[in-house]
């Protein structure tokens, strides 16, 4: 074709410089456009000067040779652009039985190399459509394994294909020789921890590598003391999967803790999942005062991290002392951000006795306090907005006064904007509703409240004063204590105190209602020209003719011996405004009953 496009540009009909692109783009087949993706050159005609392409949502693409030579990357046809435009069947294939050579085709595509994301961008979701995470665990180990390819630690660096065959031994020891600095040294050691059954010498490999680490760690135990620490744990697991004996004279994890470090300070500059091991460790080396060291650090930590050292103390049978703890920092108002978003978190059965209204309370002070830091976090307060139930479980063991005033100072917090706030006083009218007129300012209708008795309302009052005080936090400890024992689908006493709490609830509930409502009265001076609460009314059974005196008094009074009625009984609701003389009609059980009013007077207690 070098001919043929000789001759376009003697005519002028493509420039000189583009020659060798248009040859370059004849012989490959196939090309790349920034916006249409890849083609297939099936047409090249000289005559119009021009290629025929197949684009994806446009073939028989027509361009022009000079447009093209400017516009168009060439491709081979065996390039894994070109390969999923015409052959995706077998690349997916490939993917699933044989996974170095599709690593070993996309890294040819690019020049023998290319980093992960690259590698991800160009399979995932075309030819991988499953878990890619899965499979490149799978496809790494194989690479690893392979002697042709080199797998960086860090994952911006690139993937390489080498022709030579290098074995794994020589790599992973040269990466560790070659490692800058000890955190290099540590992530290749622990790569090689994972491949060590697959080395020809495992033992020799791990005597060379920790001879390596234990001088790194002689050199960072006093300047970068966690980092000295993550050493020896990787060197610790090395030693034990050959079952080494300890070099003579290396540091052990006491050369750590005896340097008198702040404990928090050293988690916090370590991974996340060497926390664990790390605070096992503290434990180890401080057997008689590790409870103190965990406990002081509690509100000091990310909330994993608090998680992690609460973890720990259940492990070792200090939950009272956690919990005591916990419920010092709340009351006080000191409890941090991080420490109540865990334990908002967690809000297991363990901790019902703590969980209460004064923990939201404790939420507000914290988020308030953080707003004056300079590391402000809003992971509570999104926390607090992202789970629905939180608010409403934590204001459920409280009576209605404290919910007024939780609302109160929800509606003053600084810490949430005014589309936020209003979601969370819904999220509390919900379950209150009673709280609608504090919010709205709206006063409860007369029409709904309810006549009742002093010593009536008084009654209420104490069983529900009891409900709040007494019975509601004594079920939560129940429930915290049978929660203790393990094994919840075989745990009567814990099914049986999750069950009364929803009785005590319910209850609780019921009676915020009825208080809410009610209106006491001592029935003093009442109408009696017609039957109203407080009269005292003589009737006559038209049935029978019998005389009978009932006393109608509030919704919450009864006594058949005394004749004392509710006003909102059917028999109280038939006479009620009506005169003497009159005859009123209702139903009781079913019946229809015929009654005469023949007098009206004031009750007059006994």
């Amino acid at each position: 074709m070098r001919d043929e496009f000789d001759s376009l540009a003697s005519g002028g009909k493509i420039g000189r410089n583009q020659v060798e692109l248009l040859v370059t783009l004849a012989k490959g087949g196939y090309c790349v456009h920034r916006s249409w993706g890849v083609g297939r050159i099936t047409t090249i005609d000289t005559v119009f000067a021009r290629f025929v392409i197949d684009f994806p949502g446009k073939p028989g693409h027509s361009m022009d040779l000079s447009f093209a030579a400017d516009s168009l990357k060439s491709i081979q046809a065996d390039h894994i652009l070109a390969r999923k435009s015409s052959d995706l069947d077998s690349l997916r294939e490939m993917a699933a039985l044989h996974h170095l050579d599709l690593i070993r085709l996309v890294l040819k595509s690019y020049g023998g190399k290319a980093t992960l994301d690259q590698v991800q961008q160009v399979l995932v979701p075309d030819v991988i459509a499953d878990d890619w995470k899965k499979w490149w665990e799978v496809a790494k180990r194989e690479l690893k394994k392979d002697g042709h390819f080199q797998v960086p630690i860090k994952k911006s660096d690139p993937i390489i294909f080498q022709e030579k065959e290098v074995s794994l031994h020589v790599r992973v020891m040269g990466d560790l020789k070659a490692a800058k600095g000890l955190k290099a040294r540590i992530a290749v050691a622990t790569e090689l921890l994972k491949y060590l059954t697959d080395l020809e010498d495992p033992k020799g490999a791990v005597a060379e590598s920790i001879t390596l680490v234990n001088a790194d760690i002689v050199s960072h135990v006093r300047t970068m003391p966690a980092l000295a620490l993550e050493a020896i744990f990787i060197r610790d697991e090395l030693s034990q999967a050959v079952n080494a004996e300890p070099h003579p004279g290396e540091l052990t994890v006491s050369a750590i803790w005896t340097q008198n470090l702040r404990l928090d300070e050293l988690l916090e500059q370590m991974p996340a999942v060497k926390h664990k091991r790390a605070l096992a460790a503290f434990k180890t080396a401080n057997p008689n005062l590790w409870q103190e060291g965990v406990l002081a650090i509690l509100n000091t930590t990310s909330s994993k991290l608090a998680g992690e050292c609460a973890s720990l103390l259940i492990q070792e049978n200090k939950l009272d002392l956690l919990k005591e703890t916990l419920a010092r920092l709340i009351s006080q108002h000191q409890a941090s951000s991080e420490l109540l978003l865990w334990l908002a978190r967690e809000r297991s059965d363990s901790f019902a006795d703590i969980l209460g209204p004064e923990v939201f309370r404790a939420m507000l002070t914290a988020m308030e306090r953080d707003q004056f830091n300079e590391k402000r976090s809003n992971r509570l307060r999104d926390f607090i907005l992202d789970d629905h139930d939180l608010l409403v479980e934590l204001i459920g063991s409280a009576d209605i006064e404290i919910i007024r005033d939780l609302t109160r100072a929800l509606q003053l917090s600084p810490s949430f904007d005014d589309m936020d706030k209003r979601s969370l006083l819904a999220r509390i009218v919900k379950s209150y509703p009673s709280i609608q007129s504090l919010i709205t300012g709206d006063q409860t209708k007369q029409e709904s409240n309810i006549i009742v008795s002093w010593e009536s309302l008084e009654r209420r009052k104490n069983e529900y004063t009891e409900l709040v005080q007494k019975k509601i936090p004594a079920n939560s400890r129940e429930i915290a204590i049978a929660r203790s024992y393990g094994d919840l689908r075989e745990n009567h006493e814990y099914k049986a105190a999750k069950e009364m709490q929803k009785l005590l609830m319910r209850r609780k509930a019921e009676l915020e209602i009825q208080l809410l409502r009610s209106r006491g009265t001592d029935f003093a001076n009442p109408k009696t020209d017609v039957v109203s609460v407080g009269t005292q009314v003589k009737v006559t059974d038209l049935d029978n003719n019998n005389e009978e005196t009932y006393a109608i008094l509030g919704a919450w009074d009864f006594d058949a011996e005394k004749g004392i009625i509710s006003y909102q009984t059917p028999l109280a609701q038939a006479l009620m405004n009506q005169a003497p003389g009159k005859e009123v009609e209702f139903e009781l059980d079913g019946l229809r009953k015929r009654y005469r009013i023949e007098g009206i007077g004031a009750y007059v207690t006994a």
